[in-house]
């Protein structure tokens, strides 16, 4: 069992950065891939990004490229996505998930943090 919580969000104007934060807690954290996830009002949840294991294979939805940085520190057993140049259509509740073998149907999930992008 791995324990995720988020942090981080907010409300932000457009153009704006945050940075979020996801904390896991239980089994070797550094076992997991994560990704984080984001779902807007009325729409179905979807991939934003995610990192390996060990870091070496990141990816991003194409929407968010050039934008967003996913990074990881397994001491710390914290993942991270800093956002950039943030756009009205960012906005929604951003989760991190993880899983030991398929990143984009984990298995593990985290209650969600609100990000807010106002114009």
């Amino acid at each position: 069992q791995v324990h995720l919580v988020e942090s981080g969000g907010g409300l932000v104007q457009t153009g704006g950065s945050l940075r979020l934060s996801c904390a896991a807690s239980g089994r070797t954290f550094s076992n997991y891939a994560v990704g984080w996830f984001r779902q807007a009002p009325g729409k179905d949840r979807e991939f934003v990004a995610s990192v390996s294991w060990g870091g070496g294979l990141i990816q991003y939805a194409a929407s968010v490229q050039g934008r967003f940085a996913i990074s990881r520190n397994n001491a710390k057993n914290t993942v991270y996505l800093q956002m950039n140049s943030l756009k009205v259509e960012d906005t929604g509740v951003y989760f991190c998930a993880a899983d030991e073998d398929n990143v984009r149907a984990p298995k593990y999930w985290g209650q969600g943090t609100q990000v807010t992008v106002s114009s």
